[in-house]
């Protein structure tokens, strides 16, 4: 029995979407690399120069308020975090001094990334979304756990892909956290 024209077609689209998300998921497994050995600068190459990063506050609410009030909106409402590549910059710059009171000692963090999907494609950028969780240990016996998901939007640049976009939607209202010097 042999595949027909549409048969093939739609096997071939569903192996290059497989190797598209291989690639991504090996992409997000590099940068939480390169965030847990605090290398910084190499993880700054990864941003394009106008990626935006989000991380907007959570609220509980009713159910009927979800859509609308569970979380605030980036450049409207206060957020955790609501930055541009050059602000991100000059908090690597900080962390890399040594100097910043809040890491040190440095803190010990793995950044663990799952469930990425593929949300979009349009052109040289794709929308992405996963799961991460974030654990920070500091001295003897200060722990965090940060969890949560992202919808992260990727740029293939000059055939390597970079980092455009990052919003995370921490599954916490109330940080538990003393303080948020880490990169999540």
């Amino acid at each position: 029995m042999s595949a027909t024209g549409g048969e093939i077609s739609t096997r071939q689209d569903a192996v290059e979407k497989l190797l598209l998300q291989a690639e991504i998921a090996d992409f997000l497994y590099r940068e939480a690399d390169l965030l847990d050995e605090r290398r910084y600068s190499e993880w700054l190459g990864l941003l394009t120069e106008d990626y935006e990063y989000s991380v907007p506050l959570r609220a509980n609410v009713a159910y009927d308020d979800l859509a609308q009030l569970e979380q605030t909106q980036e450049g409207h409402d206060i957020c955790w975090f609501d930055e541009k590549k050059e602000t991100v910059a000059l908090r690597v710059e900080q962390l890399m001094t040594g100097l910043h009171w809040a890491e040190e000692p440095v803190s010990r963090v793995s950044h663990l990334v799952t469930n990425v999907r593929i949300e979009g494609v349009d052109g040289a950028e794709v929308d992405v979304s996963c799961r991460f969780l974030v654990y920070r240990n500091r001295v003897a016996d200060e722990t965090d756990l940060l969890v949560g998901r992202r919808k992260d939007r990727l740029r293939r640049v000059a055939g390597d892909w970079q980092l455009c976009r990052r919003r995370l939607l921490l599954d916490q209202t109330v940080l538990l956290a003393k303080n948020l010097s880490i990169i999540l």
